[in-house]
């Protein structure tokens, strides 16, 4: 049984039947323990990890060694990496007892005292260590027993007891445990292995009805997909959140991104504009994560004096305008070879131009006609009053250019949907509001084709 900080200063202790917990502390809050969920939530948090180092450890059942010897200049000292871990944690609702010591075990064993402290050299580590209980260690308690049965109820009395009649008497991990602390011999962990994909879960502690409320857990689920992108040197371009409900089919949220990122503020950004828009089925009581399709990392150069941090970016923004107004509603232009101006143009996906490298565009880019035209056209022309031989749009339309005549389309003449044969004079024409209007004139009389900005 263990408990957290208000059960311990209650007086709970590891062992105790809980008839006595609950009378030291009545309002105690009981759960049967996990190790399925506690094992996947050490992975999640060994995923998360990788963005601070690519040499992460599972200690089971519940701790995690980061090696950061040398990641230290990197983030400018062992202080901000203690920041940036134990703050992350908070943030995804976890209390580590920490510590930074030169080898693993004896980092472990001041963790799990709760020392909260750095030790850069082997004196230091080896002052504090002597000063912890022999418990700590979680030997066998029959030799836990017989320690204190010796006397030997901390590490630094234990240390300085000669080893050849303890072993007989005690076994011989502690005494190899206590070398391995110390440093006297070397101590290799096994490394984490990020899994060559990414798909993880989450169990809700309760069941969340509006989608809104569904960030939070979102949050902790990309942070750990930022660290395995960090850790396996990879970009996200799509992604998938699968919500399971507990009397309904499971549903899903697919997330497009304009170009190939690993910034987990981007990725909870977008996440909420689209849950301010998603309509929950039913209550959600598990939420899975998975990385859909991926993208290498590349290299980047990093400057030599430091430089104004950048916006968020166009592309950024335009994943947000996808989210809120829809994945139709933001489209980009692409120019066609047609002088026709309802053919000259069509739209394609925002984000394919993001997709491909440089200078290496799929299919040639075609150039508008030199002369004036609107980017904004009425989906039909609007036919003109004509009054003293002018075309009248809010009042008489001052014509402002030469005509340029188009006369083109012959080939798809008669074919349903086509523009056809056109035969026109456009010109540029401002109303007596100010109002500049881009109209044509045929056999038919005049029309008004499009509006300048």
């Amino acid at each position: 049984m263990l408990g957290d900080a208000e059960a311990v200063a209650a007086g709970i202790r590891p062992g105790q039947k809980l008839a006595t917990a609950l009378g030291l502390l009545p309002g105690l809050s009981v759960f049967e323990r996990a190790a399925a969920r506690e094992r996947q939530t050490l992975e999640n948090l060994a995923c998360w990890a990788g963005r601070f180092t690519p040499t992460v450890s599972l200690a089971q059942p519940n701790e995690l060694l980061l090696e950061i010897g040398a990641c230290i200049r990197l983030f400018g000292g062992i202080e901000p990496i203690v920041d940036a871990v134990t703050s992350g944690c908070a943030e995804q609702g976890h209390t580590p007892g920490w510590a930074v010591a030169p080898t693993p075990l004896g980092a472990r064993w001041l963790a799990r005292s709760g020392s909260g402290t750095i030790h850069r050299e082997a004196a230091s580590l080896h002052a504090a260590l002597a000063e912890l209980p022999c418990h700590i260690a979680d030997w066998p308690a029959d030799a836990v027993a017989r320690l204190e049965s010796f006397g030997l109820r901390r590490l630094g009395a234990l240390r300085a007891t000669p080893g050849s009649g303890l072993r007989r008497r005690i076994g011989n991990r502690p005494l190899d445990d206590m070398a391995r602390a110390w440093g006297d011999v070397p101590d290799p962990q096994t490394a984490f292995a990020f899994p060559e994909s990414f798909a993880i879960d989450i169990e809700l502690p309760s069941r969340v009805e509006h989608a809104e409320a569904l960030v939070f857990s979102g949050q902790r689920l990309f942070s750990a997909l930022a660290g395995w992108l960090s850790a396996r040197q990879l970009l996200l371009r799509r992604c998938t959140l699968r919500f399971r409900h507990d009397d309904a089919e499971p549903s899903d949220l697919a997330l497009r991104f304009a170009e190939p990122a690993a910034d987990e503020a981007r990725f909870v950004r977008l996440l909420r504009e689209h849950l301010g828009r998603w309509q929950l089925p039913a209550p959600v009581e598990a939420v899975r994560l998975q990385a859909d399709e991926l993208a290498e990392r590349s290299g980047e150069s990093v400057p030599l004096f430091a430089e104004a941090a950048h916006g968020e970016g166009h592309l950024a923004c335009l994943e947000r305008l996808r989210a809120r107004l829809g994945e139709r509603a933001v489209q980009a232009l692409d120019a066609v070879f047609d002088y026709r101006p309802e053919c000259a143009s069509r739209e394609r996906d925002a984000t394919v131009a993001s997709r491909s490298p440089a200078g290496q565009a799929t299919q040639r880019q075609a150039r508008l006609p030199a002369s004036a035209r609107p980017l904004w056209l009425l989906p039909t022309p609007c036919a003109l009053p004509e009054r003293a031989g002018s075309p009248d749009w809010h009042g008489p339309l001052k014509l402002l250019s030469s005509p340029e005549r188009l006369e083109s389309g012959w080939w798809d003449s008669g074919e349903q949907g086509a523009a056809g044969d056109v035969r026109r004079d456009y010109f540029v024409a401002r109303n007596p509001q100010g109002q500049w209007a881009w109209v044509f004139r045929n056999a038919e009389g005049w029309f008004l084709h499009g509006l300048f900005a």
